[in-house]
């Protein structure tokens, strides 16, 4: 297992500014896709979507005007890891989105920076307007006649579900933030109606790291199924929080190892939205094949109060609802008021059952990934922890 590394030593203060951007330039853009996917990169944002197969479909999307829109919305409870990338290597990013435009033929890029970030438009911004002095922005990139391609930074309002691709461009458009019903596909029809990709802030900074490196150097880490590494952001009852890098296919008692978290009880992988996983699955690898993350890794320890988490994170996901679709919008309430019940020894065994029953038709029936994933928390401690629960039933 490749060792950790702390921020400070991330892989992405190995790769120098715009060598990602020759490489790729070098070529074609059917030939930086082919190395995309010969170095297998999925999504960095928790969805894990094959990158190259999304930017392939843009490319052959017809239209003449595409945008690469780059989802820094890191709203995702226990995650901030984009947030030491967008602070120190805000060109990767920058330049990632920049190759591809090359791929899928856009002249137009937009950040979309979380509400709470406002503090890193001006980091940002000065970044840009460097970049455009080198020319790795702005008309006629790096001398390549006819690529041209420039980025602007737009703001979030503070919305959770702003996370999920099409309600980050509703946002952009003006509209409320709600998911919108697929199909169409971002790919086909996003912003302005116009084919667009979006990819999170991680997932463009190793694009230039696999355009540098090469993919078989990035196909090198990880498992078959989930390769190269991934940033994570560690918090809650360890001895060393903080941003660290991993391979893909490291086991959750790996990483405790790493971060001094041995006495844990419990972590929650993926923030909110993720897996509880418990002391008796340790051995399981954090991986698109076992438990997918985001990156939000929330250890805790063995005197936290587990229905305490269960109250915590359902009152996070009632604020954050939309409210556009009955399941979540009504379903989260009721298992909040179950926790509640719970805690006040009140809920019966037949009405615990009810609630699961509920949770499960949530995860069906809610119309994007935050009611669908709102009940994985309550559920995950329910089935894991029925020794601090099951006491207080009544009856």
């Amino acid at each position: 297992m490749t060792h950790a590394m702390k921020t400070g030593s991330l892989t992405f203060d190995t790769v120098e500014s715009g060598t990602g951007l020759d490489a790729a330039l070098a070529g074609t853009g059917a030939e930086v896709l082919r190395t995309i996917k010969s170095s297998g990169l999925r999504g960095r944002g928790g969805a894990g979507f094959p990158t190259s197969l999304k930017w392939k479909l843009a490319a052959e999307a017809e239209g003449d005007r595409k945008y690469v829109v780059c989802n820094a919305d890191e709203g995702e409870p226990g995650t901030f890891k984009d947030r030491v990338i967008l602070a120190d290597h805000a060109d990767l990013i920058f330049e990632g989105m920049t190759i591809a435009a090359w791929v899928i033929g856009a002249r137009y890029g937009i950040v979309y920076l979380r509400a709470e970030y406002t503090y890193l438009r001006p980091h940002l911004e000065a970044v840009l307007a460097r970049q455009r002095e080198q020319k790795l922005l702005g008309e006629n990139i790096s001398g390549k006649k006819g690529f041209s391609f420039d980025i602007q930074i737009r703001m979030g309002a503070g919305s959770y579900v702003c996370g999920e691709e099409t309600a980050l461009i509703e946002s952009l458009e003006g509209q409320r933030g709600e998911p919108r019903n697929r199909p169409p596909v971002p790919i086909d029809t996003g912003y302005l109606d116009h084919p667009t990709i979006v990819n999170n802030v991680e997932t463009f900074a190793w694009v230039v790291c696999i355009m540098a490196k090469g993919a078989k150097w990035f196909s090198s880490f990880g498992t078959e199924k989930s390769t190269g590494h991934k940033l994570f952001s560690v918090s809650g009852d360890c001895d060393r929080p903080g941003v660290y890098e991993f391979p893909l296919g490291i086991s959750v008692a790996e990483l405790l190892d790493e971060v001094g978290g041995q006495e844990a009880k419990a972590v929650q992988v993926g923030g909110a939205a993720g897996l509880c996983v418990p002391e008796s699955q340790f051995d399981r690898t954090i991986a698109y094949e076992d438990i997918p993350t985001g990156g939000s890794i929330i250890v805790f320890g063995p005197d936290r109060d587990m229905l305490d988490v269960a109250e915590n994170f359902l009152e996070f996901f009632i604020d954050e609802s939309c409210g556009q679709c009955t399941p979540c919008r009504e379903g989260v309430p009721k298992l909040l008021e179950g926790v509640n019940m719970l805690k006040r020894g009140e809920c019966s065994m037949a009405y615990l059952e009810e609630l699961c029953s509920l949770g499960e038709t949530l995860q069906l029936a809610s119309k994007c990934g935050l009611g669908q994933m709102a009940p994985n928390a309550f559920l995950s401690i329910v089935e894991h922890f029925q020794d601090e629960i099951l006491g207080r039933t009544a009856g």
